[in-house]
């Protein structure tokens, strides 16, 4: 083989190479175990029943603003509450119900993302995380309890 029809199969070698990383490497829909969603998706999940609704905020935050029917279980202490460590999700996982959707949310996203990966970790199914979390959900015009 001359030099040229070695850089031509090489060439073809490294792109085949690439394209089966591409492949290969492709995270699955939800990798994490649980879905996030937005507020609309949230409210029809809701809207559809049987489904627990998890606020893993802080207790100021809930007396705050909250959605119907939702349960308090903080996730961490945040905001300068002084939670013992037997007041939040993972001591108290076994008040979340197994068999059931869970949406979970929290202000923002972010810690309803973490809780949310709590309980999969813990065996959970059927969890969904509110994306842009209360903020989102008050911005778009749904109802919360004051």
């Amino acid at each position: 083989m001359n030099k040229k029809s070695l850089m031509y199969f090489g060439a073809l070698f490294f792109l085949f190479l690439v394209i089966l990383l591409i492949f290969t490497m492709q995270e699955e829909d939800s990798p994490s175990g649980f879905e996030t969603v937005n507020v609309d998706e949230a409210r029809e999940l809701i809207e559809n029943g049987d489904i627990f609704v998890l606020d893993v905020r802080t207790p100021a935050e809930f007396n705050e603003s909250h959605i119907e029917g939702a349960t308090l279980i903080p996730v961490t202490n945040s905001g300068g509450s002084n939670l013992s460590p037997g007041q939040l999700l993972e001591a108290r996982i076994n008040e979340v119900p197994k068999g059931k959707k869970i949406l979970v949310y929290c202000r923002s996203g972010r810690r309803s993302a973490a809780a949310s990966q709590i309980l999969v970790d813990a065996g959970y199914t059927g969890v969904y995380n509110m994306g842009g979390g209360i903020n989102e959900w008050i911005a778009a015009g749904y109802p919360v309890v004051s």
